[in-house]
């Protein structure tokens, strides 16, 4: 193996880096085993054009407006691939690179792949996100079949191409054989695991703890598919049901649906029980998940979180945090006995739930040191780690 053939150009389309974990985690290990990698992503305001982090080259593109609806996305990702191509392009001609990892969404980046592939470069293909079941969540049903069929068939063509693909758990495996026809040895399993090595409990915030005797939390992005809105009519309920008042819910994040999930608090008549923190840095998010005694996960059951694994249910149990979530199969999976499961989508039994760990301090305690066990043993990114270096060992050698 010559190190000359160890040179990885990654393309990341939906989130800045380094603030994307699961990319940046890849990237360092990567780097660290090696390997030469640049990352081409989207630009913040607050970053440079380029730069050099933890030996990873990051070139950056202006991000594109936001979009709304499918006119919208379609504008959205056609900007951006011309863009990343441009860049991908200059990359080729200026360094070289031996390996085109992509991280969907968009899985429009196969085109760009198979460019790239035509030139004798390897193609792998991390398959973060079910862009088909991702589009109708977020669109609540109402998506339109002319974009829905055109994502489907990118997928099965990013299956089709790819030289690797990397799932990340085994319900997208299933998928990428039965729906993408990828052979089940073409396929690595690498999870959603926390860097504990970034990720360790610190001192609690005073100032949030002396707002409530029990302080409730939610880390995340806040869009439609990610169930805020159920977590507010289960704290409604938790309130004007339940008689519970003496709480605070911290909602830590942002996202597209964010002004309306302020408005509907108002509506709710809860804003006196909820905080909303917007943005926050990284390194403080220990320090926020310190603070709580109740951890939420409050995506709903549909056709892509049923599928799905979250990256804020192992950051949870990795500072010991009980777990109330509803009980989907790749949530139970993950955090196993460090959650209490409310029937899918049924705010009130959500409520309860939370209620009951409310009055349960020992439950809790014995809920957090499970899942703090469970990643430190099985899903922490040092255990994830292995599995990436695998696949592209098995990638390496076909160069």
């Amino acid at each position: 193996m010559q190190f000359d053939k160890r040179r990885v150009l990654m393309l990341l389309e939906n989130n800045p880096y380094p603030q994307d974990s699961r990319v940046r985690q890849e990237a360092s290990s990567l780097a660290n085993a090696g390997y030469r990698v640049t990352v081409i992503a989207p630009r913040s305001p607050d970053q440079t054009w380029n730069e050099t982090i933890d030996s990873v080259r990051v070139c950056r593109f202006p991000s594109p407006p936001d979009a709304n609806g499918s006119v919208g996305y379609l504008l959205e990702y056609g900007y951006a691939m011309t863009a990343i191509f441009v860049i991908a392009f200059w990359a080729y001609l200026r360094d070289g690179f031996d390996i085109v990892h992509t991280h969907c969404p968009p899985d429009a980046f196969v085109l760009i792949a198979i460019f790239f592939r035509l030139l004798g470069k390897k193609f792998i293909y991390d398959h973060h996100d079910l862009s088909p079941e991702m589009y109708c969540a977020r669109f609540e049903g109402n998506c339109n079949q002319f974009f829905l069929r055109a994502l489907t068939f990118l997928e099965k063509l990013s299956c089709r191409f790819s030289d690797h693909i990397i799932a990340t758990n085994q319900s997208y495996k299933t998928i990428e054989i039965e729906r993408g026809g990828a052979p089940e040895e073409g396929i690595t399993i690498v999870r959603n695991g926390p860097d504990l090595n970034l990720l360790q409990p610190t001192e609690p915030i005073p100032e949030l703890q002396n707002r409530a005797s029990i302080v409730i939390g939610y880390v995340g992005v806040m869009g439609v598919q990610d169930g805020v809105g159920h977590l507010l009519r289960a704290l409604h309920h938790l309130v004007h049901d339940q008689g519970k008042t003496d709480f605070l819910c911290v909602m830590i994040g942002s996202g597209e649906a964010l002004p309306s999930l302020k408005i509907l608090s108002e509506q709710l008549q809860i804003t006196d029980n909820v905080f909303f923190t917007g943005w926050i840095n990284f390194a403080e998010v220990a320090r926020y998940i310190s603070t709580i005694d109740i951890a939420i996960a409050p995506e709903p059951s549909n056709p892509y979180n049923d599928r799905s694994t979250f990256i804020k249910v192992m950051e949870y149990m990795a500072l010991g945090k009980p777990i109330a979530a509803f009980d989907l199969p790749e949530t139970r999976f993950s955090a196993q006995d460090a959650a209490s499961y409310a029937r899918p989508n049924d705010e009130s039994d959500f409520a309860l739930k939370i209620a009951m760990l409310m009055d349960d301090t020992e439950r809790r305690k014995k809920m957090g040191e499970s899942g703090r066990r469970r990643v430190n043993k099985v899903l922490a990114w040092e255990h994830q780690e292995k599995h990436l270096l695998e696949a592209y060992r098995l990638v390496v050698e076909k160069i």
